[in-house]
């Protein structure tokens, strides 16, 4: 079976986008949620994953991910840390990468 791939945006809940704010359960969340995506891949079911450098409300990030199935996308969206623990809202949104560099590095 291929794989397909999904993508979901990720936007920091509205009272957050303030870092005073922000307080150690928020920070220790955000490495949760890091840890968790680099495990994902370890498991090579991400792509990439990455978030806009604006401060505003407009600021959102992306997970690309490459699974079995739609469910199994959403579970994975869903339990990420920073959802799980409210700190951060998803979307789904099937998704394709058409084209890729990989000449570029991180």
């Amino acid at each position: 079976m291929e794989k397909k791939q999904f993508l979901y945006m990720l936007k920091l809940v509205p009272e957050l986008l303030d870092e005073k704010n922000w307080t150690e359960r928020e920070t220790a969340i955000i490495g949760e949620h890091f840890c968790a995506l680099e495990k994902l891949i370890e498991e090579d079911k991400l792509i990439m994953a990455g978030r806009t450098q604006n401060k505003d409300d407009t600021t959102f990030g992306i997970a690309i991910l490459q699974v079995d199935t739609e469910e199994e996308a959403r579970y994975l969206m869903e339990n990420d840390p920073a959802v799980a623990k409210k700190v951060m809202t998803a979307e789904l949104f099937p998704y394709k990468v058409a084209l890729y560099n990989p000449r570029f590095t991180i």
